[in-house]
Formats: C-alpha cells, sequence, structure tokens
C-alpha cells in the first residue's frame, strides 16, 4: 500500500486504463470514454490509484446541481481485488474531498447498498458522512454479480466537505433495536417497530448482515428476506426525519448495526 499513488486523471489514455478496471471490477460495459473526457472537462473529479504504471483503483465523480447550490455526485468507485482490503477506497474518497475543495464544492453525494456493511462502515463510520435518503429500487433491474436478482434498493449519502467532522460515539441500546436477527440469520422486526413513537429524538438502531453477498450465494431467498424486511424499517425511519449517522461492527460476529438519529 505504501508504494500506491492516488492522483487526479487528465488523458485519453488513463480513461482507458479506468474502463480496464471498471470492467474487471464490475463485470460490465465500461463508461465510454467520451464520457468521462467531457465530464473531466466539466467540473468532474475522476482519480486514479497506481502501483507503478498499473491502475488498481478508479473513483469516478461529476458536477451535480439541484436548483440552490453546487455539489459533486460520485458515481463510482472500482478497486482490484488484490488491493480491496487495505484501505484504499477511504484513501481516495478523502483525496477526492481535498481536491473537491480547493475547486469550491462544500458537498460530495453517492448512493450505496445499505445490506452491504462494509460499504456502509466507510461511508458513515470513517468518512463521517451521512445516510439522508432512501431510495427503494434506485437503478431498476441490474445484472452485475453484486446486483443481479435483488432490488437496487440505495442510501443516499451527503457528505459536507466544508466543515470539520464531529466525532460522535452512540452507545449501543438492545432497548432500541428495531430489527435484529435470529439464530438462524433471519431478519425479525421487533415489536418495539411497531408502537415506537418516532417523533421522539431517540438513538434507534437496525440490524444488517455483516457479509450479505455470502447469504445471497448461499441462499438467495434469505437474501431477498432482508432486502424486503429491512427495506419496511429503514423507509419508516427516513420518512420520520431520522437519519443515518453511524455503523457499529464490534457488538456482534455476524450483524452489523446501523444508527438513526434525527
Amino acid at each position: 500500500m505504501g508504494n500506491l499513488v492516488i492522483r487526479s486523471l487528465t488523458t485519453m489514455e488513463e480513461l482507458y486504463q479506468m474502463q480496464e478496471v471498471e470492467a474487471a471490477v464490475w463485470q460490465m460495459d465500461p463508461i465510454p470514454v467520451h464520457q468521462t473526457f467531457t465530464a473531466l472537462n466539466n467540473g468532474s473529479i475522476i482519480l486514479g490509484a497506481f502501483d507503478g504504471d498499473k491502475m488498481v483503483g478508479f473513483l469516478y465523480s461529476f458536477a451535480g446541481f439541484d436548483r440552490r447550490t453546487p455539489y459533486l455526485c460520485s458515481h463510482m468507485l472500482g478497486i482490484l481485488p488484490a488491493h480491496q482490503t487495505d484501505g484504499l477506497g477511504v484513501k481516495m474518497k478523502l483525496k477526492q474531498a481535498e481536491i473537491a475543495r480547493q475547486m469550491g464544492y462544500e458537498m460530495i453525494t453517492w448512493t450505496f447498498d445499505p445490506l452491504e456493511s462494509r460499504n456502509a462502515y466507510v461511508n458513515l463510520h470513517k468518512l463521517g458522512a451521512t445516510g439522508a435518503v432512501y431510495k427503494a429500487n434506485h437503478y431498476g433491474s441490474m445484472n452485475d454479480e453484486l446486483n443481479q436478482g435483488l432490488p437496487t434498493d440505495r442510501i443516499q449519502i451527503k457528505w459536507d466537505i466544508s466543515k470539520n467532522r464531529e466525532n460522535k460515539t452512540f452507545p449501543f441500546d438492545t432497548g432500541k433495536l428495531l430489527l435484529d436477527a435470529t439464530s438462524e440469520a433471519d431478519p425479525v422486526i421487533k415489536d418495539d417497530f411497531y408502537t415506537h413513537e418516532f417523533d421522539t429524538s431517540d438513538c434507534l438502531f437496525v440490524a444488517i448482515p455483516k457479509k450479505f453477498q455470502a447469504i445471497k450465494q448461499s441462499d438467495f431467498q434469505l437474501a431477498k428476506k432482508w432486502r424486503m424486511e429491512t427495506r419496511k424499517v429503514f423507509q419508516t425511519l427516513f420518512e420520520n426525519g431520522f437519519q443515518a449517522r453511524d455503523l457499529i461492527r464490534e457488538h456482534n460476529r455476524s450483524l452489523s448495526y446501523y444508527v438513526f438519529t434525527k
């Protein structure tokens, strides 16, 4: 990891290299170079991580606007398998934020699968970003290896890069757990979910599997059940003004726990 260099991509040749990494990671047709090159010259930030001359990771983001303020939309991050466990994703996001601030951006947004525990932990715990919106079946049907066969539910991240991060801790409270799992790994919505007064400002918790893709490979119907049961709880929380603030990993070998506050 010490020899890797993260830098902005600037040439067509580098964008062709990015296509190779994208295809290897996502097992789908890569973004056309004519599109990424145009974005690159119109407010985008596209990063590559290099081991010598070899690109081993990329991050693609482009300019967005919501009728009030501009922001950076971070669309894709891909890292070759040999480098996926050495913290490169966090380093690339921090480099992205550094460059974005220099360009005048104050917020970066992206989406992720709420059942992918590792991604949730990076986004919420390591980066300190906020899960702001829940989007059911956001991309419709997708045929890549990670998404095939399941509704593509997503949480939209909003990362305020204009402020210093607040290091908050959220003590885990089983009495505030809205969804848990049985000993057979089945998701179970707790009775408290149906009686809870969501107009309060409680700190609430939702369990997800630590290894969702492994569940999907071994028991597809169980994976689908996790999608649909967590969707019920997530949608209710977001509709009642809660946002995802953190992910706790240390309390259970097989589960992680979302932290929601208003």
